[in-house]
């Protein structure tokens, strides 16, 4: 009985720490910041020298798109350069981008994965700032200007920009689902950065001081990730710019979903065993906490306290029949079912967001196991898959 109870209360409190708590703990920590420490302030009119690096891999269809809102950008003329790199592409991506002499285009045959391709385009930097940005995503017109003013302070060695999912009209279902996580992520975003540093930069839209890259291992999943939090290990902070953002479709359908969520969940693992170090609260006491609050507990303890929840619940009720076990049993069953009825209507392209937000909430769990045994074999290629995404509009 006490093991059982004991199971029920602390898979309970490490769900509600990980998906509520964690926000509202920080929330509270950075209102106390703000009373004992002034912020400082951003320089606005900071410009140092800038590479762009954008990875394309077979974008044929839309790197025209990308081009021109690229080549849109507002940043003074000659202090913005830009390498697009297609290594592996076997469309007419590299013989698009052959004709705007603005742009450097590297190029080799051999697909190796984004992370050898960033690896290579960051030995022909030679700018103080790089931004990494993805080939399908738009910037907005300031995103470089937003970005680089952070640099002003030198204890920033990374800026996270923000990522933003178009949705239209219609999304109700996997558009605006993962319309809702991402601004989610995004207060946390915020958060996070006001106490410390962003845990974690997104591929979409970041930035890095170059002095500080380390050439990323090719196997690396989440070369974002890595690179990211790498600065940190080095005693720098991530900053956030809300206000630099990169639009992008969201994901075609809910396969498509899935085949990124497993992608990431297997990334992370491989992650926390890279970065181990970051665990060591008594080395990075703020970052550690950060970083096992935020990331750490979504791909570990969380998705294992969902059945520990269910199963703990269910031998409880059966052992007390308990009007508390009871109720708790009949919540938890009836949020499974409206995840099962997401996902039945999912399959019929009837989305609605009181059934498909649960079913999304699971499914993204159940991506966490099925990324950790593609850890635990090495099958998850570090060679990125290109999803297919609804169509953008701008």
């Amino acid at each position: 009985m006490i093991i059982a109870q004991t199971l029920f209360i602390i898979s309970l409190i490490i769900l509600f720490y990980n998906y509520i708590g964690y926000g509202l703990l920080l929330y509270v920590l950075v209102q106390l910041k703000k009373v004992f420490r002034k912020n400082g302030t951003v320089i606005s009119f900071y410009e140092p020298d800038v590479t762009l690096i954008v990875a394309a891999y077979n974008e044929e269809a839309f790197i025209r798109e990308k081009i021109r809102n690229t080549l849109e950008l507002d940043y003074p003329a000659g202090k913005l350069h830009i390498i697009i790199v297609t290594d592996g592409s076997t469309d007419r991506t590299p013989q698009i981008i052959e004709q705007y002499p603005a742009i450097t285009l590297l190029h080799q045959a051999g697909r190796n994965g984004k992370t050898a391709a960033l690896n290579r385009a960051m030995e022909q930097v030679r700018t103080p700032i790089v931004v990494f940005c993805d080939a399908n995503t738009l910037l907005n017109t300031t995103s470089i200007r937003n970005i680089a003013k952070h640099y002003a302070d030198p204890l920033t060695g990374g800026v996270a920009g923000e990522k933003k999912v178009i949705s239209g009209a219609g999304d109700n279902g996997a558009a605006g689902t993962e319309g809702i996580y991402w601004k989610y992520e995004s207060v946390l975003k915020r958060l996070d950065a006001q106490l410390y540093s962003v845990v974690g930069a997104a591929g979409e839209l970041f930035s890095i001081r170059t002095a500080l890259f380390e050439p990323v291992a090719p196997e690396v999943i989440l070369d974002d990730f890595v690179i990211s939090l790498r600065i940190n290990q080095q005693g720098y902070r991530i900053a956030y710019a809300p206000d630099a953002y990169a639009m992008e479709a969201p994901s075609y359908d809910i396969r498509e979903e899935h085949k990124r969520k497993v992608r990431i969940s297997a990334g992370g693992f491989q992650a926390i065993v890279m970065l181990r170090s970051l665990l060591n609260v008594f080395r990075y006491p703020v970052l550690s906490f950060q970083y096992i609050s935020h990331r750490v507990l979504r791909w570990t303890l969380s998705p294992l306290s969902l059945p520990v929840l269910l199963l703990s619940n269910a031998w409880l009720l059966f052992h007390t029949g308990s009007i508390f076990y009871s109720m708790f049993m009949a919540l938890q069953l009836a949020a499974y079912l409206a995840a099962l009825t997401g996902f039945i209507l999912a399959g019929r392209n009837i989305r609605t967001k009181i059934f498909y937000i649960p079913f999304y909430f699971l499914f993204m769990n159940i991506a966490v196991y099925q990324g950790f045994f593609r850890f635990l074999l090495n099958s998850q290629s570090a060679a990125w898959e290109k999803s297919k995404r609804k169509m953008q509009t701008t």
